[in-house]
């Protein structure tokens, strides 16, 4: 039967599935990303289509990845946990090992393509979705299509500043401050008691015991987030404004979101601003990635 071959890579590990039109997963797993290098990483991915080549007619590759992707060439830019990946047509590499036509994309930017195919953004014609997690990324999505930017930097919301110290910016950028990696690295500083591993469910495990301070670094996360968001609404104005991310799970973090924004309304900013979850969690990319093959303006041009 016609199907299609999706990949996720992540900097821990790629996922794959078989999948349909309908991204219906008819066969999927998933390996340690390697760390040996390009040739290695290539015939994985090599090894994983022939091993699905026999039982199904497969119509192409779909790919999600991390880093500043140029669709059309198929060359990825910037940088990721993933350095081998980077400053090569991996495109067209992929399509050279495999005979099959092969599609990549960013990895937010898929992520959000799902959630407006099948998901919390399908009918939606202009949205936006904030992924949150050890920075912060996201994507604009304009009638189906990423607004990529002049240099492909659409989307990056994390950048913004948010606040002194402006002698270094980057320390006052919206991901250093507002991320989930901002939330714990806070709660340890003022914790300052050398406590062992601490991760962001143990932050929300503590706030929910009634510790002070996770419940004070919190609502301070939950305002720093709001504020970000204000602002993309007023300068993007989007219908809606999506949360993704593994903290995107928890319908507190929604609901505390939602109450900062709720505080920020006054009499002359007066626009209602509120924030959904993603409806896609670990699937996300891949179906984002399939969507994107799909849609023959994601097709890279040899």
């Amino acid at each position: 039967m016609k199907a299609y071959m999706v990949f996720d890579i992540g900097g821990t590990y790629i996922k794959y599935a078989v999948m349909d039109e309908t991204a219906k997963k008819l066969k999927s797993g998933k390996l340690m990303t390697p760390k040996d290098g390009l040739e290695i990483f290539l015939q994985t991915l090599q090894r994983i289509v022939e091993q699905y080549s026999d039982d199904f007619d497969l119509q192409g590759i779909a790919v999600s990845s991390p880093g500043s992707v140029n669709v059309k060439t198929g060359f990825i830019g910037g940088a990721s946990a993933i350095p081998y990946i980077h400053g090569v047509n991996m495109a067209g590499l992929i399509k050279e090992r495999t005979g099959l036509q092969t599609a990549i994309e960013n990895d937010a930017n898929c992520a959000a393509l799902a959630e407006g195919w099948l998901g919390a953004a399908k009918g939606t014609d202009y949205y936006i979705c904030i992924v949150i997690g050890t920075g912060i990324g996201g994507s604009i999505v304009l009638n189906q299509s990423i607004l990529r930017g002049a240099s492909l930097h659409g989307g990056e919301f994390g950048y913004m500043i948010m606040g002194a110290p402006f002698q270094e910016p980057l320390q006052g950028t919206w991901s250093f401050v507002a991320s989930t990696n901002a939330l714990v690295e806070e709660v340890k500083k003022r914790k300052s008691s050398g406590r062992g591993k601490l991760d962001g469910e143990e932050v929300f495990r503590l706030a929910g015991e009634g510790d002070s301070i996770a419940q004070e670094c919190l609502a301070e996360f939950y305002k720093r987030l709001a504020i970000g968001i204000y602002n993309l609404k007023y300068a993007l104005d989007p219908e809606k404004i999506l949360i993704g991310g593994g903290i995107s799970k928890r319908q507190d973090v929604i609901a505390g979101i939602n109450r900062e924004l709720k505080g920020l309304r006054n009499e002359i900013s007066t626009l209602p601003i509120e924030v959904e979850a993603c409806q896609f969690g670990n699937d996300a990319n891949l179906i984002g990635a399939l969507f994107h093959f799909l849609n023959d303006k994601g097709r890279f041009q040899e």
